[in-house]
Formats: C-alpha cells, structure tokens, sequence
C-alpha cells in the first residue's frame, strides 16, 4: 500500500471540494449540459455510427472557432505592428490545425457500408456549408463572393462570413506591416481590393528573396514568412486529408450538398494563400 492507495482505490483529500449547492462546477463552468445534449442522430432506429459523425463535426466547429479567435488577433497585432505576439497566435493555430487533421483518422474508421445506412438522414447538409470554415479560408486570402449565397438564410452565418470576406486578410495585413517597415511593397498591394481572392503577384518575390538570402538581417520578417508557410502547409494537408477521407468512405458519390465530391475537394488542393513565398524558393541559392 502506498500512501493515499489502498485496496486500489485512491483516498480522496479532506481539502478537496464536493459540495457544489452554491460553488461554481467544473460542468457548470463548461455548460455541459448544452454541449453533451447538443448531439442528435435522426435515423431511426439509431444508427451506432451517427454519434460518431456528429461528434466529428461538432469538434471541428469548436477547433473553427478558436482558429478564427486566434486568426482575429493576430491581425489586430499586425496592424499594431507588433509581429511577435501574432505569430504566437499564428503558432497555436499550427496546433489546432494538426489535431484537426488528426480528427479525419477517427472518421475515416467508418465504413462505406455502415455510413450508407444512415447518409440519407443528412439530407442536403454538407461541411460545404461551414460558415466558420468559410470565414478562415477568407482571413487568410482565399475569398469567393459567391459563397456568400450558400448562407442566405442563415443571418448570423452570412454576418461572419461577410465580415471576413470585407475585411483585410492575414497576408494583406502582414504586407501592410513589411511596408511600414520599409519594405518595399507595391503600392497597388496595400490599395488592392481585399474582398477579393488574392492572386500571384510576381513583383513580390524579389521582395522575399532579398529576405530570405539575408535571413540574420530580416530575421523577424523572415521568420514570420516561414510561420505562413507552415500555415498554409498544414491547410493543404487538413485538405487532402479530407479528400482522402471522404473518397475512402463514399468513393466517388455526390456529395450531400450537391458537389461532385471527391472531384471537387481536388479542385481545393489547386487553392493557395501565400503563393510567393513558395515562388521565391525557386530563386534562392
């Protein structure tokens, strides 16, 4: 026996509290009621399976939510000019990012026969209509006005996703940043229209080059370059991990809400946010 255990079973302390008539609870705290009553399969009889795909969602929703947390602070650092503190907010969303892409093991442990059985169910939902999904590939460049369409009907939705397509996107105030810097970024850079999806610019490379072929000289804004690339990095693998997984499950079905699916999904992995800090890796050295 060692002090505390015996017969395998641990003492609890004198000290430790369990009366919670008037005291906060940790699922007080936490509001469990609402989260755990939140899942509700529809098929019926009850399909085993469908826990697990709400479940799957429901977790990539909260992991969104905190990314976008993160993603707004970040910017709001940037357009502070203080670097170091967003790229702390930048790393921790390199955190959730892998544990996002981490989650599609778990889903992917369903069978095309067993997800079969209750598909129908979902009607037309589809993760195609994320708002919160949306709303992070627009804060970091990848806009598209005409998802906003998707979220017509969903004003709380169609308010965050028109926020982010309205407003500068991670890139955009990192540029503006380097230019207060005194870098020397394009004028029409820092007057561009930022609802729009940002594309290649080439006369930017030059600008990372000289950045990266002098990484102790530019070593903050070196650094901050390769925190985006790790971001967009992960992004793409969260991705193709996705394709994957939905191609392991449904092959090449439709998608729920309407898509081609797996030929679609594809078509993300073509989407970038940073493309010339993948360019300049050509010109260096």
């Amino acid at each position: 026996m060692s002090d505390g255990v015996q017969d395998n079973t641990r003492t609890i302390e004198k000290t430790v509290v369990t009366d919670f008539a008037d005291r906060m609870s940790y699922g007080g705290y936490l509001d469990l009621g609402t989260l755990l009553s939140a899942q509700r399969p529809l098929s019926d009889p009850e399909h085993h399976d469908e826990l697990l795909f709400i479940i799957q969602h429901q977790t990539t929703e909260l992991w969104l939510k905190l990314v976008l947390h993160e993603l707004a602070a970040a910017c709001r650092l940037l357009r502070e000019d203080r670097l170091a503190p967003a790229l702390k907010c930048v790393a921790r969303v390199k955190h959730i990012q892998k544990t996002l892409t981490e989650q599609w093991s778990v889903l992917a442990t369903l069978t095309p026969a067993e997800y079969a059985q209750f598909r129908g169910v979902l009607g037309n939902a589809s993760g195609f209509q994320s708002a919160q999904y949306r709303a992070v590939e627009f804060t970091l460049g990848n806009k598209n006005a005409g998802m906003l369409r998707v979220f017509a009907d969903d004003a709380p939705a169609l308010a965050l996703v028109t926020a982010a397509l309205e407003a500068p996107s991670l890139y955009d105030e990192f540029l503006r940043l380097l230019a207060r810097s005194g870098y020397a970024v394009p004028a029409g850079i820092l007057e561009r229209d930022v609802t729009t999806a940002w594309t290649f610019v080439p006369e930017l490379v030059p600008l990372f080059a000289s950045i990266y072929e002098d990484p102790e000289k530019h070593w903050t804004a070196y650094e901050a370059c390769e925190e985006l690339v790790d971001l967009e990095d992960n992004f793409q693998l969260w991705r193709f991990r996705h394709l994957k997984t939905i191609e392991r499950i449904i092959g090449f079905k439709t998608g729920t809400g309407g898509s081609s699916g797996v030929p679609f999904l594809q078509r993300a992995l073509q989407l970038t946010f940073f493309p010339e800090l993948f360019a300049v890796r050509t010109e260096i050295g």
